[in-house]
């Protein structure tokens, strides 16, 4: 017997080790695979549970030649999270059997893509029975710290079909997934998400994101959609009327909103003197504003951030999208350079109006075009390229007189890295600029102006541990500002060349995050940013034995100081220079599964300032930096807000106080004169501001029905003191109402899916007037009349509101067709309100009665658009 058993072990190991195999698995495939090559090559039998099948994907590679079974097993002991055991001709599979142990966690991380590869910002990655959980930052990624063992993870996306895996931790594992979107169909019944439920659990607060096609649904002037003027259905976001430019939040002002594409500065935000944004909507991918408890990575403006990311472009097929509208039209190409490697997205736009004015032989033209682009390659998966780029012009002719240029130009080249599993980096380079060019040829002249910035921004992500990350990095800017170049263009200019003192900045800044779980029901952020400002020559610099503003008590008026000398600081030597902590604190306190507490405290530091007295931006404004005269508006912000979902989520309501108080707040003195002027500090005061209001946001997120309502309660007002007792300061020296203070702000915006083939959408804005300043009597002098001006801001234009429609027509919603079309009809200002754009007061020429006149922008306003995708 014991002979025979020696013999058994020597012919069952010789035969063990003499059938050899060649093995070749790829990522995606199942257990049976492995097992159709085993026992295909050899004389061997896989025995395993069925569930086993199920759960085991492979997430690996395996690629062996003329390996031994013995070797073999080894090989996948070491790889699987399964045991391998070779019984005779069966080799048996088991699970480890590996008891929870929580000393002993693993790390579960990856990236979560669309069906166009795009990266999904806030896709939920949870473990319902261990109550963890995380969400996937803005490049799609996560990482989750779980214990040994068997567990169910579901990753969900409002919008997209839920995935749930079971997976057996004994190691570290990384995903890489694709989510599908909509729901499924099961017998007409149609099982969707949303994506609009209120995120409870995180910190972050006072942030709004909207998707593009709740963008391309609100119906807007002239038929094109606007991811700017989509804001405006937002609470506490306003702008100064239709057809103007620019957007105000919580009362501040246009220049103190921090406009990023792809994580670039932005300087113009509009088209054809605020008509349309110089945002498309087709090759943008996502738009989040940050109101408050704005994160440390953002700093630089004091009222808000639009974090604006353009579309990566689709790693698999070639698409097209575009559209025909009445005044303008589009097109986007994307697809692959390399499949599943490297993408390209090109999107362009142009408009075609004066092509009508030219055929009813007007000689006025005002015509527009943009383009943007995105490259992107996967190095490997470890590192990875991109580039990003915009391009918008304007043209603005009146006859032969008159003609103006402007536009933004951006481009930006990065390099993502992943040094290890919880560590990311993002390091990029960028240049941005913004160029205004007059020419008047009646009085034979050309003018330009602009701002340009080149800049390099170095951030990384740090998963120290399941309730702790950090965010932090390092930025720097420099800014070559140009006020202004006077040319003369012909011999019979009566104008001189002149050239204003240019301006050079450089903006250095780090910044640290830290996001921490602490418990089941509290969640932080806190973190600090460093900010430094250093303004530099080449640049003389007036120098004056009070102030560059003096007031004269006899007229009681403000006027230009005269300089009692100058100082010449030569090229790169330091004019002035600043710096401010910034420090910033957000938290989360989870009352139940459906709703929160959170509050925020944020400080900011702006050193930057659009130098104008126009409530709204127009080309010609000029950007300036801080310096010898102008010191940086210096924010503290306070929020509190109580946040709930209802009914399963069906139903999102947000309501938030807020307090904003703003110091060193360039103010003007009355008759401020500010186009070409070299001397700008004679004509500026130091005040501050504040705004404070009640915000709430009720949306429903699903059904046939969707929509919100947002309100906004607020008061923005300013305040700029004489500087000695004798001094009235601006409006006496009290608080006075901001150009962008709006007491009640109202919209309504709804969604309706009739049919597969129409859905139908509404808008309904309703505001308070906006701040003006009206004559309250006049006096003759020599005969002219000549009109006496109350308090600054002390009247109001009339009440602004306006209800707009459309419906959409979707021919043949068929998704299997590669072609797909809609039609958009929509009529803006349905019952045709004339809101006043400004109020005129002026002397009737024929009964010499003063009178005041309104000027409208809009009234009804009918449009339609053809759009196509495949």
């Amino acid at each position: 017997m014991k002979y025979f058993l020696i013999c058994f072990i020597c012919i069952y190991g010789f035969g063990l080790n003499c059938q050899n195999l060649t093995i070749k698995i790829e990522k995606g495939n199942t257990m049976n695979t492995l097992k159709d090559q085993i026992e295909k090559q050899s004389d061997y039998k896989l025995a395993y549970a069925e569930e086993i099948s199920s759960q085991l994907t492979f997430n690996i590679e395996m690629d062996y030649e003329n390996i031994s079974i013995s070797d073999l097993i080894k090989e996948l002991n070491h790889k699987l999270p399964h045991d391998f055991k070779a019984l005779g001709n069966n080799i048996t599979i088991k699970p480890h059997g590996i008891k929870m142990d929580t000393q002993s966690p693993h790390t579960l991380s990856g990236s979560i893509y669309d069906e166009n590869n795009q990266p999904l910002f806030g896709a939920s990655i949870t473990v319902q029975k261990l109550q963890k959980g995380t969400t996937t930052d803005e490049e799609g990624k996560f990482s989750l710290q779980l214990p040994q063992g068997r567990h169910e993870v579901t990753i969900s996306f409002l919008g997209y079909n839920t995935i749930t895996k079971i997976i057996l931790l004994n190691r570290d594992m990384d995903w890489s997934l694709q989510m599908q979107p909509g729901g499924e169909t099961l017998e007409e019944v149609i099982i969707e998400q949303n994506n609009k439920a209120t995120n409870i659990k995180k910190p972050q607060m006072s942030m709004n994101s909207l998707s593009m096609k709740e963008i391309k649904q609100i119906p807007v002037a002239l038929g094109e959609p606007d991811p700017l003027k989509s804001l405006l259905t937002l609470p506490g976001v306003t702008n100064a009327g239709e057809g103007s430019s620019g957007f105000n939040v919580r009362g501040g002002a246009a220049d103190q909103n921090l406009i990023l594409l792809d994580n670039v500065p932005i300087y113009s935000d509009s088209h054809l003197f605020g008509f349309f944004s110089v945002f498309n909507a087709d090759a943008v991918n996502s738009l989040d504003l940050y109101k408050g408890g704005i994160p440390s990575k953002y700093g630089g403006r004091v009222s808000s951030v639009l974090d604006i990311t353009q579309n990566n472009g689709d790693y698999k097929d070639f698409k097209f999208e575009g559209g025909v509208g009445l005044i303008s039209s589009k097109l986007k190409v994307e697809g692959p350079l390399q499949q599943d490697k490297a993408s390209f997205m090109l999107a362009g736009r142009t408009s075609y109006a004066h092509l009508f004015l030219q055929l009813a032989d007007n000689e006025n033209s005002a015509k527009f075009y943009d383009l943007n682009a995105k490259l992107n390659y996967q190095l490997n998966e470890n590192n990875s390229l991109h580039f990003s780029g915009y391009l918008g012009k304007d043209v603005f002719d009146i006859s032969d007189s008159f003609s103006s240029r402007y536009g933004n130009t951006m481009g930006k080249i990065n390099w993502k890295h992943r040094f290890t599993k919880d560590v990311t980096s993002d390091l990029s380079i960028f240049y941005s600029d913004y160029q205004f060019g007059l020419n008047l040829n009646t009085l034979s002249f050309n003018w330009d102006s602009g701002i340009a910035s080149y800049g390099l921004k170095y951030g990384w992500q740090h998963y120290i541990s399941k309730n702790v990350q950090l965010n932090y990095g390092i930025e720097a800017t420099y800014y070559d500002f140009n006020p202004g170049i006077l040319i003369p263009n012909s011999s019979e200019s009566t104008v001189n060349y002149r050239e204003l003192d240019r301006k050079y900045a450089l903006e250095p800044s780090a910044y640290i995050d830290v996001n921490q779980k602490i418990g089941d029901h509290l969640e932080i952020r806190y973190g600090l940013r460093y900010s430094t400002f250093y303004r530099y020559g080449q640049q003389e610099v007036n120098i004056y034995e009070n102030s560059p503003v003096e007031y004269n008590p006899v007229y009681n008026i403000y006027q230009e100081g005269t300089p009692i000398g100058t100082k010449f600081y030569g090229s790169g030597e330091v004019i002035s220079s600043f710096n401010n902590l910034e420090p910033r604190a957000a938290l989360s306190y989870i009352l139940n599964d459906e709703s929160s507490i959170k509050a925020s405290y944020n400080r900011m530091a702006q050193y930057l300032h659009i130098v104008s007295n126009s409530q709204s931006p127009t080309p010609v404004n000029i950007w300036t930096p801080s310096g010898p005269f102008i010191q940086p508006q210096i924010l503290d912000q306070y929020a509190l807000g109580y946040f709930r979902n209802f009914n399963n989520n069906r139903y999102s309501l947000e309501t938030e106080a807020f307090y904003k108080n703003i110091s060193n707040r360039i103010d003007y003195v009355d008759g401020a004169n500010l186009i070409a002027n070299n001397d700008i500090e004679q004509v500026l005061l130091n005040g501050k501001a504040r705004a404070y209001g009640l915000e709430v946001l009720l949306r429903k997120n699903s059904g046939d029905l969707t929509g919100w309502i947002s309100y906004t309660l607020s008061r923005a007002e300013q305040k700029t003191e004489g500087r000695t007792p004798k001094e009235p300061g601006i409006a006496n020296g009290n608080w006075y109402l901001s150009p962008y203070d709006k007491l009640h702000n109202l919209s309504i915006t709804g969604n309706y899916e009739y049919t597969k083939k129409w859905s139908f959408s509404a808008n309904f804005a309703l505001q308070s007037g906006q701040p003006v300043t009206y004559p309250n009597g006049y006096y003759e002098f020599g005969g002219i009349p000549v009109p006496n001006y109350s308090i600054r801001n002390e009247n109001r234009l009339p009440l602004y509101h306006h209800l707009d429609l459309a419906a959409t027509l979707t021919p043949k919603p068929n998704r299997e067709k590669s072609w797909k079309s809609y039609w958009v009809f929509s009529i803006y200002n349905v019952y045709n309100r004339k809101n006043a754009a400004s109020i005129r007061f002026t002397t009737n020429d024929d009964t010499g009665i003063n009178e005041a006149r309104r000027l409208s922008i809009f009234g009804i306003l009918p449009s339609v658009s053809y759009n196509f995708k495949f």
